[in-house]
């Protein structure tokens, strides 16, 4: 009973369109009708300002972080499973929110902020992550486009997982993980290919 209401709660909490609310309410515009689109922090970033974009990220990123934080705290002795279908829910409220019609960001902010939380339960998962996360950097450097940077990173953490001692069920969620940016990525990768990206 407890599970099933923590991953619901999950759920809505990952479908609060962070970006959204405060580019309504600070710029007084609809978001998804400016630049890409996307409800994001990228987007925001670029839109409505710097600092209105790093907000919505720390919001996106703590919204991922906090249902494993949860789980741990109300129900310390649960199995890696549930640790991980709360993450699942909180990325996929993200993306697909019910307050938008099913229609939000891309989750890289929040599945950052899921794994976070993660490796705090796994500590295999750390260099993984750390791993990642440079490659993100490195990739973003060069290149100057996030979507690239973050599709890169979260290839490489999942072929990662499955070389570094993490339980099974991290390498399952790593797989999950990317297959959902990946698919929120899909006009992302159509505008790379024809080189039509918007870089910062």
């Amino acid at each position: 009973m407890v599970e099933s209401a923590l991953l619901i709660f999950s759920y809505f909490l990952g479908s609060i369109p962070f970006g959204f609310l405060v580019a309504y309410l600070v710029g007084k515009i609809d978001i998804r009708n400016f630049g890409s689109g996307n409800i994001g922090a990228t987007n925001v970033f670029r839109v409505v300002g710097k600092k209105w974009g790093i907000l919505v990220f720390i919001f996106d990123f703590l919204k991922g972080f906090f249902p494993s934080c949860l789980v741990r705290l109300l129900l310390p002795f649960s199995p890696n499973c549930i640790f991980l279908f709360a993450s699942c829910a909180v990325v996929a409220g993200h993306n697909w929110p019910i307050f938008l019609k099913f229609k939000g960001g891309k989750g890289v902010a929040t599945s950052l902020g899921a794994v976070s939380a993660l490796s705090l339960v796994f500590p295999g998962l750390r260099i993984v992550l750390t791993l990642s996360l440079s490659v993100w950097a490195g990739i973003f450097l060069i290149f100057r486009l996030v979507s690239l940077a973050s599709l890169s990173a979260t290839a490489v953490f999942f072929v990662l997982s499955l070389f570094f001692s993490v339980p099974w069920e991290i390498k399952i969620f790593s797989f999950i993980l990317f297959i959902l940016i990946l698919i929120r990525h899909k006009k992302n990768i159509k505008n790379l290919i024809s080189k039509k990206e918007f870089r910062f």
